[in-house]
């Protein structure tokens, strides 16, 4: 294929609700551009974008596709993207990568759940769309129902180019108000027959090209003065005030199509490669130098890695784009994240999983690399003498989790390298060993999102998998001061063992000072302070350790020793075994033996201590809260506080943020389970929410005695 400069390049995704017709679409842009000599169907299974064996068994895309096609001398770089919000990492990802957007609304629902969120994602990183109300042939189709939907939900910035003649059952016919024309299709779609628009249209038309003039007017301060002088617009004019509304995103445009039949998808590549936006129109991205790196063709050659993806009989596959100067195969570049070398020895542009080798590529273009050693998603390549980094897709919180565990431990090899490539390629898939938990957890975007994972890993990798409820890392702490002592004493012919330490706890309080002294059974004891340590716990919280030995009763030696002892009882608290946290420590007596005192007989004895303390100090569990926010229709927002209240949550604040409620509040993690498949029952698929720690609150009574007992009953069985 030809060589295309920055000036011939656009880059744009497909975005709408599951169902909407977005697939087909694409495969219509690629025939109508040459890229495929026949369209294919979901039904047929045999769609250029959803190629995955579970695409064509779910019916669905899962996955974003990289995609392109060639029209009117340009290039369009297309990212098909999933539906379904579980998948939202693609499509976030695929904004990244793109310069605009096509919102794909199905005519038959018009606004539904998936448009609403993937708008918001679009508006969130603060992208251009292009609005196709599709399947107009259909014969529920209501286009002044969706457009009535779109208007109320997108606001004023809506506005028609084309509207349909005949939609419903034989539609082919769509007024163009922008060119004022009519554009009629055959059978088999394709391009447009072009005519004058019939008499009884001309008085809709014309009302609705003043209304494009208008709000194409209000994009320029020139044009406006133009508008205001001569009543009107030329099409060019008008064209040059589209461009910058869609780029300000106060105009989104609104075309006609039927992908099934490649109805009116002629018009909107023309529109595309025309009027969307280019890399050249948009804000440069930043750097982890906080600079701005233009899209200079003559700069230096830098791209970016936006997606991974594992091909069968290929192996990993890097798509990019170019983001300064051109890159050619050969071309020895510098990997920034890990300071590696990598020749790209291969160059590809790709239509689904049809690639097609190149020998370079400029600014704004996307492609594909394989075999190469060092580098993966969100990575930055960069020429020589380029160190820094691009800030990159910045992908959502997870919102689900369970624990995994393959049928047999002979998979646990192959289970942990299987669920670091699905990372690879969706890194909305957090995989956490977690050694205090005992258990593999994994992190997604909701249930239906981790029962693809598991698919894969029972058909593609042949590991057999299940699915348990993921454990709750809890925190032990304590609640009052305590002291204990505690002597060690082994002999057993030889040296033998001999180390007594008597010890304080109390909670600890960031800001808190130390005690001078304490009083236990009657008994004051008097607390001088040589010399602590300030432990930040990897599991968070602090240890603070005092050492108040005086005199000498305890060698200074050994006080690492009880500090390890201490420790050892840190990670295994007495009442669920979780770790504990906060406490400060103070050493203040204990005995030595000239001959059989050693570092094991004091970290034994430290450790005892601290236990018998630990437990005399009322201790009590931790649980992890998270702060969690939900867009939800106002209509549901009862049903999602009731909810919510019915999980120890704390309602914090509500908000109006368009045609949503926003309700912000604190919630256990232990009450999170499953709470992605909950909330789109109450709300009918309707609301959205995130979720992110917060921090460690204690747990009520009736919930630390039912959390003990569960662990007693667990360590019973083991």
């Amino acid at each position: 294929m030809k060589t295309y400069l920055t000036d011939q390049i656009k880059n744009i995704a497909i975005l709408g609700n599951s169902g909407s017709g977005k697939t087909t679409l694409g495969e219509a842009m690629l025939f109508n551009g040459g890229v495929i000599e026949r369209r294919g169907t979901i039904d047929g299974k045999n769609t250029v974008s959803d190629y995955h064996p579970i695409e064509h068994e779910n019916g669905n895309s899962l996955y974003s596709t990289v995609l392109y096609t060639e029209f009117l001398n340009k290039k369009i770089n297309i990212l098909d993207t999933p539906g379904l919000d579980d998948f939202s990492g693609g499509v976030i990802s695929s904004l990244y990568a793109t310069d605009s957007a096509i919102l794909l609304i199905n005519v038959q629902n018009g606004v539904e759940v998936g448009t609403d969120i993937h708008f918001r994602h679009a508006e969130k990183v603060h992208k251009p769309l292009i609005i196709a109300v599709n399947g107009l042939d259909h014969e529920k189709a209501n286009f002044d129902k969706s457009l009535e939907m779109m208007k109320e939900r997108f606001g004023a910035g809506v506005t028609l180019v084309q509207y349909p003649v005949n939609e419903g059952v034989g539609f082919n016919s769509i007024v163009d108000v922008l060119k004022m024309k009519l554009l009629q299709y055959g059978k088999e779609g394709g391009a447009a027959k072009v005519t004058d628009i019939p008499a009884e249209q001309k008085d809709k038309a014309a009302e609705l090209h003043n209304a494009l003039v208008e709000k194409a007017a209000e994009s320029d301060e020139a044009l406006m003065e133009l508008f205001f002088s001569n009543d009107t617009l030329s099409e060019a004019e008008i064209r040059k005030g589209i461009s910058k509304g869609i780029l300000s995103r106060g105009l989104f445009p609104v075309f006609c199509t039927s992908a099934k039949n490649n109805m009116g998808v002629d018009t909107l590549m023309e529109f595309i490669v025309n009027e969307a936006p280019s890399i050249t129109d948009m804000p440069a991205p930043k750097n982890s130098k906080g600079n701005e790196v233009k899209p200079d063709p003559k700069g230096p050659a830098s791209v970016y890695v936006f997606k991974s993806s594992i091909e069968e009989h290929i192996g990993e596959i890097n798509y990019f784009r170019v983001y300064s100067g051109k890159i050619s195969e050969n071309l020895d570049v510098i990997n920034t994240n890990n300071s590696t070398k990598e020749r790209l020895a291969q160059l590809y542009v790709n239509a689904g999983k049809n690639r097609t080798r190149v020998s370079e590529l400029h600014v704004g273009d996307i492609g594909a690399f394989v075999k190469l050693k060092n580098t993966k998603i969100d990575h930055t390549l960069n020429a020589p003498g380029n160190d820094w980094r691009y800030e990159g897709v910045k992908f959502p919180e997870p919102k689900y989790r369970t624990a995994i565990k393959a049928r047999s431990e002979s998979d646990d090899e192959k289970l942990g390298e299987a669920l670091n490539k699905i990372h690879l390629e969706d890194p909305t898939i957090i995989i956490e060993y977690s050694k205090e938990l005992k258990q593999i957890i994994i992190h997604g975007q909701g249930e239906y999102h981790l029962n693809i994972m598991k698919w894969h890993l029972d058909n593609i990798y042949k590991i057999p998998t299940n699915f348990n409820p993921p454990k709750i890392p809890y925190r032990e702490t304590i609640t009052k001061a305590a002291q204990a002592d505690y002597r060690h004493r082994k002999q057993s012919g030889g040296a033998g063992q001999f180390g007594e330490v008597h010890l304080i706890v109390e909670p600890y309080v960031e800001g808190s000072s130390e005690m001078s002294m304490m009083k236990f059974g009657g008994k004051e004891i008097k607390l001088s302070v040589r010399s602590k340590d300030e432990i930040d716990l990897d599991w968070g919280g602090k240890l603070i350790y005092c050492n108040c030995i005086v005199g000498g009763s305890i060698d200074a030696r050994f006080l690492p020793a009880i500090l390890k002892g201490i420790m050892e009882k840190m990670e295994v608290g007495p009442l669920t075994g979780s770790y504990a946290r906060d406490i400060r420590v103070y050493v203040y007596d204990g005995k030595m033996h000239p001959v059989d005192s050693n570092e094991i007989s004091f970290r034994l004895a430290g450790r005892n201590a601290f236990s018998q303390a630990f437990k005399n100090a009322n201790p009590k569990i931790l649980e992890p809260v998270y702060d969690v926010e939900i867009m939800v229709p106002s209509d549901r927002m009862g049903d999602v506080i009731s909810d919510l209240q019915g999980r120890r949550g704390m309602v914090l604040g509500m908000a109006s943020e368009k045609r949503f409620e926003v309700i912000k509040a604190r919630v256990p993690l232990a009450e999170m389970n499953k709470y992605s498949t909950a909330l789109s029952s109450v709300t009918g698929g309707r609301a959205m929410y995130t979720m992110k720690f917060s921090d460690y609150s204690q747990v009520p009574g009736d919930v630390q005695d039912a959390v003990i007992k569960a662990y007693t009953e667990e360590e019973e069985e083991e």
